[in-house]
């Protein structure tokens, strides 16, 4: 009988570097490995190295079949496959799934197989993994077979009944039976058969099944059916009568559904109107890695819908065969995704280098093998694909790939569409009007016009939201919008915002309830995913509204209110915790799915705020509430005033004890199936501690394997595979897999000072014989990267201000205190700051540390932010604390330009401004937009030069102008047409100088005018040291004496006791022994030079002789040295026209 078994047991793994032949294998250290499997997930501080894979597998063969195959659902990536030394075949992709028929270098007995697979970065914009890392299959069949995905399925209805169309490819040497039934609950509901006669040796049969009234499938009832589809041998005996002999079985789950896409209404499900409600998810699963486990990926769904979760958008590449079976099973749409690029690279060594002789295989693979599923929505050929706007020849390849496409799905099981970021432009639109379905990614904005302008365009969000957050972790105030910061955290709250993505959650909610002929939207993304961490340098990314960990962050619940329903599933979430410094004003928020919500704190009502998702914006209250000590409550209740649903945050303290939450307590030993177990600690009363960062150590024994350490956080590079790590606001999921032995698992949880925990789980047989299956890899003691073993890491730091919060002339200085908890943390260093709302270090005020108390000396008016942090004992910082500050009657401080200035301290704009990286702005992508900076002294030395970090997405030249004052205003000045050109580096600035048409001296503004989307950090000026420069007359700090007047640069006229100073002339120790002036004498003039500095006051003369035009003098000096401050003066009987003098 034709058969296919898992094969991921036996294998063997060695790493190389990529230099290494295929002749000098043997000379690796192979060990054993569990499939699937990841290689680079065992080392956070190298994710992306450059290696080789090498797979080794003996197997015996009794006897020869006619054909056997290697089947690998995924391989990442360029594998080459070699079989008792022979090579067999190769594959380039890393997400289709492919097979190798090595019949023909098998022998009897013993066989080697090795896979070769090459990791060479960056092959990817996001972390791939590399390895087997999804299941193998061993495929042996006789002369006669259903071909490899040879099956396609369609469901057309008329009325109630439904014809079931099955074509079945078929390769055989002797007659043959095709058969299908479709069987629910055990209940042949349909069925056929038809005789293949051997005329033909290959062909397609179909056969068409009719089901009358079937349960439809839909995301909230998901119903499925079996086909069943066989293969059976005819035989004849020498007396002529026929027996048959099954020889190959396949089961498919089959679902009946309608899906009409229409222009103008939008996504039609089974005659329903309906949204899709989706998410973008990659394919790692945090502390696993790449390698696939369908019991994580079921647990992801199962919180996904939870949210109010429908549809999966696969970015940006073919899943897993169990995704689609899962999403089947479990009610989701499926946006299936092949490629994030097509000819033109976007790192070096991705797919690129191989589209052009792959895509036709990868896309036959991907089609052939996911066309029958009830979930599959669309066919996506690309996203972000840079071909599509360069040119025409990106029309040419959208064709292309729409045909390939055809060509294994020519009954449309799923119409082809594709997910652009380049929608504005024309070349992109061409390929969006070829398919005729366009994805849009971050452009909501364009949705009505071009619905107007292409009224046969199927419209949606393939790609929304991209507000960053990381769990727990809340940057105040909620009204300025704060990228990034030192803990290289993002705010929860919601006010962290990239500058191509959404403004909020609810933005994204409003945006598609407000277009009705979208089909509904994909969030950027469901869970956080390993890579892209925007917008840092740390090591997952920020998008999900879930972490790595597969915590839920608070964006999860704002989601979660708008696409569920309070009459089924009522809920209501406070966000943040309730643990502060006294009196530090905190934004609360509440979110739920009811229409009206309350909010009290101790017993007492703040306010209350209903909702309207219908009509209304404000999905989310908001409160500023000074923080105290006790309970936030709140209250959700329905249309008639009743109570529907509660959430409570209270004040905790120190941790005390440590408790497990396993999502479930007994697993099936099949090697596979996992057990999450939830890491929090409580305080002596019970209470969750939401910020406790307690370091762990978890053992488990018996029946089951510690796999996988996650917290979610970022910045902790600690080993996912290790055995120790901290808790990341008082989290820190364990995963543990079974072995393939039933019995106890018993998993014991300690930390340094707290009340330890023990859980007992079990492990049950699986029932019948396990093939195919390893269970032996665990994770291991290794070394520590955050901190240190031996650790108690500061959870919190109170800061308190006895002198209040208010600094005056009468009041400029004030001492503020840090109290460190808990008491005995290894972690004592602090350190200190001022910054504004925005986390921007602040000039009014002046900071002097000493240990855990600081000094705060007020400069000038303004509000400011005393901030103490901690490094817990790594070499950035972890943990911020800060109290607000207001300082008044002391006038105003002025910007320095010669220290680096923040784009973000901006204080006025036009056109489209959003957050940068590293405290920087990012410009519109339409349109002019001004960024002006007030208030800059450059003092009496001044400045022509300025030093602009940039990023730019594009490696296009583009210009931008620099101004003094207000753009194209009377009195304003034009410094530059400035010309940005480098090579794009992803999320990093880099620099350019630039020359200005003038000196900025005093106090002045700049604007900066930019005319496409950029990120500017800020910028900072050159000093120049006058002392050395052509200094025009009339740019003296002080001009006084009877006569003179002032002509521009110029001041003419010069008559009795006029003197000219300047102030501050740096000679330095090289000094200076010559003057050169420029300028005309009527008569001989004498004119006196003094120099003032801390060694005294000297006087040197020179003598200007008559000249009727203006001349230019060099006069000889006694050396002069150090800072010194210079004044002309001019005596009784002077005329003298003064233009300029220089230093030499």
């Amino acid at each position: 009988m034709n058969r296919k078994t898992l094969f991921n047991d036996g294998w063997e793994f060695a790493k190389s570097g990529l230099n290494l032949d295929f002749s000098d294998v043997n000379s690796l250290n192979f060990k054993p490995v569990d499939i699937p499997h990841d290689w680079l997930i065992y080392n956070t501080l190298d994710l992306y190295e450059n290696s080789i894979g090498w797979y080794r597998k003996t197997f015996t063969v009794e006897s020869k079949s006619e054909h056997i195959l290697l089947y690998f659902e995924g391989v990442y990536m360029d594998s080459s496959l070699y079989v008792n030394g022979h090579f067999a075949g190769e594959w380039k992709y890393g997400y289709s799934s492919f097979e190798h028929d090595i019949t023909d270098f098998l022998k009897e007995g013993n066989n080697e197989i090795i896979l070769k697979v090459v990791h060479q970065s960056p092959n990817s914009r996001w972390y791939s993994g590399a390895g087997i890392y999804r299941n193998v299959w061993l495929k042996t069949r006789g002369s006669s077979y259903i071909e490899t995905d040879g099956i396609y399925i369609t469901a057309r209805h008329t009325g109630n009944r439904w014809e079931t169309e099955v074509d079945t490819e078929y390769n055989i040497k002797a007659d043959v039976y095709i058969s299908h039934r479709i069987i629910r609950d055990n209940k042949i509901i349909a069925s056929s058969k038809e005789l293949v006669k051997a005329e033909k040796n290959r062909g397609v049969n179909t056969q068409r099944l009719y089901v009358e009234n079937p349960l439809l499938w839909s995301p909230d009832e998901p119903n499925l059916y079996k086909l069943v589809t066989q293969m059976e041998l005819v035989k004849k005996d020498c007396d002529g009568n026929e027996t048959v002999e099954c020889i190959e079985c396949i089961t498919q789950n089959i679902g009946f559904r309608a899906i009409n896409m229409d222009p103008d209404k939008g996504l039609i499900l089974n005659g329903k109107k309906m949204k899709l409600n989706g998410v973008c998810e990659h394919h790692d699963l945090g502390a696993l890695g790449a390698a696939f486990n369908k019991a994580a990926l079921r647990r992801r769904f199962k919180l996904l819908k939870e949210m109010g979760v429908n549809a999966i958008r696969t970015a940006h590449n073919m899943p897993a065969p169990e995704l689609m079976e899962l999403a089947d099973e479990m009610g989701f749409l499926v946006l299936s995704e092949a490629f994030d690029m097509w000819e033109r690279p976007k790192t070096t060594y991705d797919y690129a280098r191989f589209f052009k002789d792959w895509a036709y295989k990868d896309v036959r693979s991907w089609v052939r093998r996911d066309r029958n599923h009830p979930c599959l929505l669309m066919w996506s050929i690309g996203n972000e694909i840079y071909d599509t706007h360069a040119d025409e020849r990106g029309q040419e390849i959208t064709r292309m790939l729409m045909n390939y496409v055809k060509e294994f799905d020519p009954k449309g099981n799923a119409p082809v569409t594709i997910a652009s970021n380049y929608m504005p432009w024309e070349n992109a639109q061409k390929c969006a009007d070829i398919l005729k379905i366009a994805g849009y990614n971050y452009a909501e904005n364009l949705y009505h016009k071009h619905h107007e302008e292409h009224p046969d365009w199927v419209i949606y969000g393939s790609e929304t939201s991209s507000v960053v957050q990381s769990r727990g972790v809340y940057h105040f105030p909620f009204e300025k919008s704060i990228l990034s910061d030192e803990d290289e955290q993002c705010s929860a709250l919601g006010n962290s915002t990239v500058s191509w993505g959404a403004k909020s959650a609810e933005a994204c909610i409003i945006a598609e309830r407000d277009t009705p002929f979208s089909l509904g939207q994909f969030l950027w993304t469901g869970f956080d995913y390993i890579g892209e961490p925007t917008p840092y340098h740390t090591k997952n990314s920020y998008f999900g509204q879930l972490d790595t960990a597969t915590f839920k962050k608070d964006s999860f619940y704002i989601y979660q209110a708008a696409w569920t329903d309070y009459r089924t599933n009522p809920m209501v979430h406070i966000f943040p915790y309730w643990d502060f410094n006294k009196g530090q004003m905190i934004d609360v928020r509440v979110c739920s799915n009811a229409p009206r919500i309350e909010l009290q704190l101790n017993g007492v009502t703040v306010g209350t705020h209903d909702i309207d998702y219908k009509q209304g914006k404000d999905f989310v209250g908001w409160w500023k509430i000074p923080y105290e000590e006790g309970e936030l409550r709140a209250i959700a209740y329905d249309e008639n005033g009743n109570i529907i649903a509660t959430d409570v945050k209270r004040t905790f303290k120190d941790a005390k004890r440590i408790c497990l939450k396993p999502d479930k307590e007994v697993l099936i030993a099949d090697g596979r199936d996992l057990i999450f177990v939830e890491i929090t600690v409580a305080d002596e009363n019970g209470i969750e501690v939401e910020n406790a960062n307690n370091r762990v150590f978890v053992k488990v024994t018996g029946a089951g394997r510690l796999v996988g350490l996650d917290n979610g956080d970022s910045t902790d590079f600690d080993q996912y595979k290790g055995l120790s790590r901290r808790l990341f606001n008082g989290k820190l999921m364990a995963i543990i897999a079974a072995t393939l032995e039933p019995g106890s698992i018993i998993v014991e949880v300690t930390s340094k000072g707290l009340e330890g925990s023990r859980l007992e789980l079990q492990a049950i047989p699986a029932g019948g014989r396990i093939e195919g299956v390893s269970a032996n890899e665990r994770n291991k003691e290794m070394p520590c990267v955050m901190g240190s073993f031996d650790e108690i890491p500061v959870r919190r730091i109170e800061l308190i201000s006895k002198s209040g919060q208010v600094l005056n002339p009468d009041n400029m200085e004030i001492i503020v205190e840090a109290r460190l908890y808990p008491e005995n943390t290894s972690y004592r260093e602090v350190e200190w700051s001022a910054v504004n709302d925005a986390g921007i270090k602040s000039n009014i005020v002046e900071v002097q540390p000493m240990g855990l108390k600081a000094k705060v000396t007020a400069l000038g008016d303004g509000e400011f932010r005393i901030r103490c942090t901690s490094k817990n004992g790594t070499g950035r910082t972890k943990l911020i604390s800060q109290l607000e500050f207001k300082a008044e009657g002391l006038g105003t401080v002025y910007k320095n330009p010669y220290e680096f200035i923040s784009a973000g301290l901006y204080d006025y704009s036009r056109g489209e401004i959003g957050s940068g990286n590293e405290k920087g702005i990012a410009t519109g992508r339409e349109g002019e937009t001004w960024v002006g900076f007030e208030n800059i002294d450059f003092g009496t030395d001044g400045s022509d030069t300025i030093t602009i970090p940039i990023f730019t997405v594009t490696s296009e030249p583009f210009g931008f102008q620099i101004w003094e004052g207000i753009p194209y205003k009377e009195g304003s000045t034009l410094l530059a047409d400035a010309v940005y050109h480098k090579e794009s580096i992803w999320n990093v600035y880099q620099e350019e100088t630039y020359k200005l048409s003038k000196t900025l001296r005093g106090i002045t503004s700049v604007c900066f005018v930019f005319n496409r989307k950029v990120h500017l950090k800020g910028f900072v000026f050159e000093r120049k040291n006058r002392a050395f420069d052509r200094n025009m007359a009339s740019n003296c700090d002080r001009i006084y004496g009877d006569n003179y007047e002032i002509n521009g640069g110029f001041v003419e006229g010069i008559g009795n006791n006029v003197s000219l100073e300047f102030n501050n002339m740096d000679f330095g120790d090289r000094g200076i022994s010559r003057i050169i002036i420029s300028g005309r004498s009527p008569i001989d003039n004498t004119i006196h030079i003094r120099f003032r500095g801390g060694q005294g006051e000297s006087k040197q003369l020179v003598e200007f002789k008559k000249s009727d035009e203006y001349t230019e003098r060099v006069f000889e000096l006694d050396r002069v040295t150090g800072r010194q401050n210079v004044t002309f003066l001019f005596l009784p009987g002077t005329n003298f026209d003064f233009a300029w003098f220089k230093f030499e």
